[in-house]
């Protein structure tokens, strides 16, 4: 079986990544995307980082399980196509800044007033409103402003740091996806087509709030300390490595220092339940430090194994597939791309037993599907070759960046 949103269209006019990856998420789970792209070279990422043929490793990732069609929505002509796929399709998703999509004429009111029961989905960057409705956005950007960047200041001098993945680019694709299939439940019990709005800045501090803002959620008196940075989970090095250990729990701290033959850690007033341990985090870390280099990493790890304390050796990213718990799950899997060649990605998220997700299509190039998207729209093939000719839309050249 395709996947539990076979049936499913979505039209996509989202670039770079929250937006394409919210919608690959979907499409990973069987929904018939099709991303429309402009003349040009279409979306940003195609060629931004690593990439073959024309076709970068993470455009490839953002885009998989997707058809792709280039319209030049500049046009009347470009957007009565855009109209057809819209009409057929269950969502429509776009991550213009506010007020673009207003002037192109592919606006919420217009499309929902067509098609009453179209979800449609506005992806923005610091929401509609506000001084900074109409700036630039990047997960950095972002990052930096919903405070992301503050709480990985480093914790000696107080400098902000990225984290240095897109985080906030991730987590509001994540949430975007979700709110779409909630949409679409919605409209199965009876309530209709919707326009669903999502910032990067609102989807942002909700991925911050529930532990990065924990010291700034209970208002008034009466709050005990606040949660020092200091005490959270920290990388700790090894006689010939490092290696991660968590010990949240009392009990898998009395356990943490039987394993590592510190038991007086345990017992001593500053440490041995999990608030004056907080508290004392950075003199527990000069306790351990001494102790834990003694220890080779693999001995470390069958120490912690054995008490049941959580830990993890520091995976590569280089090597990660060789992993036996990634193999053993099978969590990776390698194809062969008519574009970019061959390449490895994750293999499509949750195990469906009812409708198993059998279908996996690399990542469309620029307009690869234009004719075919075209025809299914209900456009003549005489139709089809005059919006070629006159550059309404465009087919898949041979070297799409070339």
């Amino acid at each position: 079986m395709p996947g539990p949103l076979d049936g499913i269209r979505i039209v996509d006019l989202t670039t770079m990544a929250s937006g394409p990856l919210a919608t690959s998420i979907l499409a990973d789970q069987g929904a018939d995307v099709i991303k429309v792209e402009g003349p040009g070279r279409g979306d940003g990422l195609r060629t931004i980082g690593p990439s073959r043929g024309g076709l970068s490793a993470i455009f490839s990732s953002f885009n998989r399980n997707k058809r792709a069609i280039v319209l030049d929505l500049r046009e009347p002509r470009g957007v009565e196509v855009l109209d057809r796929l819209v009409s057929g399709a269950d969502v429509f998703v776009q991550n213009f800044r506010p007020g673009a999509v207003e002037r192109m004429g592919v606006d919420a009111d217009r499309y929902r007033g067509l098609h009453p029961d179209l979800i449609y989905v506005s992806v923005s960057g610091f929401g509609e409103k506000g001084p900074m409705s109409q700036s630039a956005v990047y997960d950095s950007v972002m990052q930096a402003y919903s405070g992301v960047a503050m709480h990985e200041a480093d914790l000696v001098t107080g400098e902000p740091k990225f984290v240095r993945s897109v985080v906030c680019d991730k987590g509001t694709a994540i949430q975007t996806s979700q709110l779409i299939t909630a949409a679409l439940l919605a409209r199965e019990r009876g309530a209709g087509g919707q326009h669903v709005r999502v910032s990067m800045l609102h989807a942002s501090l909700a991925f911050l709030w529930p532990d990065g803002m924990q010291n700034h959620a209970l208002l008034g008196e009466g709050v005990s300390a606040p949660l020092l940075r200091s005490s959270l989970p920290m990388i700790r090095p090894t006689k010939d490595g490092h290696i991660a250990i968590s010990y949240i729990q009392d009990r898998e701290f009395i356990s943490f220092c039987h394993s590592i033959g510190r038991e007086n850690l345990a017992t001593d007033e500053r440490f041995a339940t999990a608030g004056p341990r907080a508290r004392h985090a950075r003199e527990l870390q000069e306790e351990i430090v001494d102790t834990l280099r003694a220890y080779t990493t693999s001995d470390l790890a069958t120490r912690l194994a054995s008490s049941d304390v959580p830990y993890a050796t520091i995976g590569d990213p280089a090597t990660i597939h060789e992993d036996p718990q990634v193999i053993a799950n099978d969590l990776l899997f390698e194809m062969t791309h008519p574009i970019a060649g061959r390449l490895r990605q994750p293999r499509p998220l949750g195990d469906f037993d009812g409708t198993p997700i059998e279908r996996v299509r690399g990542a469309p190039g620029y307009g690869e599907h234009s004719a075919e998207v075209a025809r299914e729209s209900g456009l003549s093939d005489d139709e089809i070759a005059a919006l070629l000719r006159d550059g309404i839309m465009l087919d898949a050249p041979r070297d799409p960046v070339s």
